[in-house]
């Protein structure tokens, strides 16, 4: 490596040591002036950065890999949800600090389509953690035990998006509601939280126990936030179903 290179290798710009030499070549042969290719170093440099960053993002977000707006099967929802998927994806809400909402019976979906829109917000440069409800309430009650709490919920803090999967799927004892309702009045009006539940609000008596405590989660909750409703038929029954009968097509082909 030449001396520039090492120049550039001690000014931490990986990508400026890897093209400089290319976009010399490439500014000769198209006539850039020193501006030019100095504009053209910096855009491939920033970029590449852009790109390592949204990796780091990824793997930090913990999001099902395959959960995408890819694979999403924008056809099986519902109408309105379809209407306002384009506009989360974009992340103004996240920018809000509002909330999202994703209500519906077990196989409908919700998990998949807040997973897409989280895996969205990810491209977009924003910090985003993927968790099951009852795997986090179990690690505040550890930071708790160990007089920890406040760090946990620091540490929570960074994120601009905390998806919650499940809320309904565990329904906590008094201490488990207690941390639960903690991290959601700490993020209240601050940052988001992306809430999947299969328990519609009249049931949340079923995760914090007493009508006071259910009342402030939900206000805290709903406020600033968008509701999904998933409607219809299961969208894992669906799946199952169409598979039965890709197989079954396949072994009448193969029989023939």
């Amino acid at each position: 490596m030449n001396g520039l290179g090492l120049l550039l290798r001690e000014l931490r710009l990986p990508t400026f040591v890897e093209t400089f030499d290319e976009l010399a070549d490439q500014g000769e042969r198209d006539g850039w002036g020193f501006r030019d290719y100095l504009q053209h170093l910096a855009e491939a440099e920033l970029e590449d950065r852009r790109r390592r960053r949204i990796e780091r993002l990824g793997k930090q977000s913990r999001l099902p890999k395959e959960k995408t707006l890819a694979t999403l099967e924008l056809d099986a929802l519902p109408v309105k949800v379809r209407r306002v998927l384009p506009s989360l994806c974009e992340g103004a809400f996240v920018e809000r600090a509002e909330n999202l909402l994703a209500f519906g019976l077990p196989g409908r979906g919700k998990t998949h389509l807040i997973c897409a829109v989280g895996h969205e917000l990810v491209r977009r440069g924003y910090r985003v953690l993927f968790t099951p409800v009852f795997d986090l309430v179990q690690q505040l009650l550890i930071a708790k035990r160990d007089l920890e709490l406040a760090k946990a919920l620091k540490r929570l803090d960074r994120f601009d998006a905390l998806i919650l999967d499940d809320i309904g799927y565990v329904q906590q004892n008094r201490e488990e509601m207690e941390v639960l309702f903690t991290l959601l009045a700490e993020r209240y009006e601050r940052k988001s939280v992306m809430i999947t539940s299969n328990l519609v609000f009249s049931d949340w008596d079923k995760i914090f126990k007493d009508a006071m405590t259910t009342a402030a989660a939900i206000d805290r909750v709903v406020h600033h936030s968008t509701i999904l409703e998933l409607t219809g038929k299961s969208y894992r029954a669906e799946i199952a179903r169409k598979n039965r009968n890709l197989t079954s097509q396949t072994e009448s082909t193969s029989k023939e």
